[in-house]
């Protein structure tokens, strides 16, 4: 399909790049299985990705009529996901480092299990954010971690917002029903403000200006808002994806391989797939 939507010959592909890890197992076996097989079937070059690192090189995908661009170095990206929540310095295309880290769960996960206390399906982010369309973000106020550095926390704000709703039903049985829009908005409002502070500080500390958000959160209308606020605010030249290169996808594994191909960056056959990679 991608062959056929690029127009491209299978005899004119230079390389195979594929996610090796971080992932579900499952997952990663089959594609570094496939992958494997196509380029020795080929016998072209095999190249590893970490998923992390493609989330954040989704910024220097550019479409055929858009020419060359993308951020300049030193970049400032904040990732988050279901599964991670980092702020990285990429000092060139592969050169990166991590300055703040989650220290228990990832935003996503405070999205999705605080969508579970209030019956919302799986994953809960983007019900969330449509609920809190229509609510009042300052109706409730709910805990903010204070963690030093840049590092991150939400494990203290889901047992707030668990023991919130609590007390709230012992009151009136029907709270989260009458109030789902209020408590979405409220919720998201808090989570997008821990990300940002520490995205203000990161850029304050490290006096780099360059910043993006990736990964499935980054698809959050109220933490773009407010990304795209504190850019005009802070003189940002903000980088933030089209919506469908937020959640995993093909083009941000290839973009990585493109670059490690330049660097001549390959892997032997012998390579397996690590989910905590």
């Amino acid at each position: 399909q991608a062959l056929k939507s690029a127009g491209v010959g299978i005899d004119e592909i230079n390389a195979v790049a594929f996610t090796r890890g971080p992932g579900l197992l499952g997952s990663l076996l089959v594609g570094t299985s496939f992958s494997k097989g196509f380029a020795l079937a080929r016998n072209i070059p095999l190249i590893e990705v970490n998923h992390l690192q493609a989330h954040v090189l989704v910024h220097f995908i550019r479409k055929k009529d858009e020419g060359s661009g993308g951020p300049s170095f030193p970049f400032l990206c904040l990732l988050v996901s279901g599964g991670h929540t980092r702020i990285i310095l990429l000092k060139s295309h592969l050169e990166m480092e991590t300055l703040g880290n989650t220290i228990d769960d990832a935003a996503g996960e405070a999205f999705d299990k605080c969508g579970k206390m209030m019956d919302l399906p799986y994953p809960a982010g983007p019900a969330i954010d449509r609920l809190a369309s229509t609510g009042n973000r300052n109706a409730f106020v709910f805990s903010k971690p204070s963690v030093p550095g840049l590092d991150f926390s939400f494990s203290g704000l889901k047992t707030n917002f668990l023991y919130f709703l609590r007390d709230k039903l012992k009151e009136d049985k029907d709270f989260i029903l009458n109030n789902k829009a209020d408590l979405c908005a409220s919720l998201q409002h808090t989570i997008v403000k821990i990300l940002i502070d520490k995205l203000i500080k990161a850029s304050l500390s490290a006096s780099i200006t360059e910043i993006g958000i990736a990964g499935g959160v980054s698809a959050n209308s109220g933490l773009r808002n407010e990304a795209v606020n504190e850019a005009r605010k802070r003189n940002w030249n903000l980088f933030i994806p089209e919506i469908s290169l937020t959640t995993d996808n093909a083009a941000m594994i290839g973009i990585t391989g493109y670059y490690k191909y330049l660097r001549g960056e390959f892997a032997g056959q012998d390579i397996s797939p690590q989910a905590r990679l």
